[in-house]
């Protein structure tokens, strides 16, 4: 099983999509699993605001701990993790059209009506799941394009 595959597992399993990204990839980067699935716990649903995709943060989270600086005055290294999650947006918006949650939902799921239209049409389990995937398949590419 690949790490895009891991990643929509964990998502079928009842992890948020910033949960299912993050852990699918934080092992090979020396963050435990579990301490993954903790700190991305607030990121799913947008933020709870239907705002910037989780399954985006969640790239951003791996990338960070692939690319992120170690230390406070590296700039090389913080300018290259910002290009990479630029790129990494590029690619997810032109598969997707946008990494904005309401946007990519066609509902807020920040509102009371929102979620009860998400959950009648079921995007959480079709449409929120291809977004997980989308993420950890762009991601998985881009950590093996930059090595």
């Amino acid at each position: 099983m690949d790490n895009a595959d891991k990643a929509v597992s964990l998502f079928k399993q009842g992890w948020n999509c910033s949960q299912a990204v993050l852990a699918a990839y934080s092992d090979q980067f020396g963050l435990p699993q579990q301490s993954a699935l903790k700190v991305a716990a607030g990121f799913g649903g947008g933020m709870r605001m239907a705002e910037t995709c989780g399954a985006v943060t969640g790239a951003f989270m791996a990338i960070g701990l692939k690319y992120g600086p170690g230390a406070a005055g590296d700039k090389n290294a913080k300018f290259q993790t910002y290009k990479i999650v630029r790129q990494f947006v590029d690619k997810f918006s032109s598969r997707n059209g946008s990494v904005i949650c309401k946007e990519l939902l066609g509902c807020d799921i920040s509102t009371p009506e929102g979620a009860k239209a998400a959950r009648e049409k079921g995007l959480f389990a079709s449409r929120c799941a291809e977004l997980v995937q989308d993420a950890a398949e762009i991601l998985q590419d881009m950590l093996a394009e930059h090595k």
